[in-house]
């Protein structure tokens, strides 16, 4: 079992950048694969970039060549840089861990049902 706490949410002007950090405890972190998700006031909360175990990477299509995922597996850690923020980027945003197959993480990285532990959430708003 893993334990993840996120930090690093902040309010941010349009165009700047932030960069959030998950922090696991528990063994096996690294036999896991870690997403980050989101959720706005009145809408679901959707995936917005995966890492697998291999280090592949995953990312929703608002986000690409904006957000980068990556992970340090002897901080135990994940992160998320993200870089020219928009207003729509304003969220909650979640840590999430999980052990899919190889073929699931494949056909559903950034699906919430792929992930079976999950952090509290930092929150992210982006407000001239």
């Amino acid at each position: 079992q893993v334990q993840l706490v996120e930090s690093g949410g902040d309010s941010v002007q349009p165009g700047g950048s932030l960069t959030l950090v998950c922090a696991g405890s528990g063994s096996l972190f690294g036999s896991y694969a870690m997403g980050w998700f989101r959720q706005a006031p009145g809408n679901e909360r959707e995936g917005v970039a995966s890492i697998a175990t291999d280090t592949r990477t995953r990312y929703h299509a608002s986000v690409k060549g904006r957000f980068t995922i990556s992970k340090d597996l002897a901080k135990n850690s994940l992160y998320l840089q993200m870089n020219s923020l928009k207003p729509e980027d304003t969220a909650m945003y979640y840590c999430a861990a999980g052990r899919p197959s190889p073929i699931d993480w494949i056909l559903r990285a950034l699906k919430q049902d792929t992930y079976t532990n999950w952090g509290q959430g930092t929150q992210v708003t982006v407000s001239s």
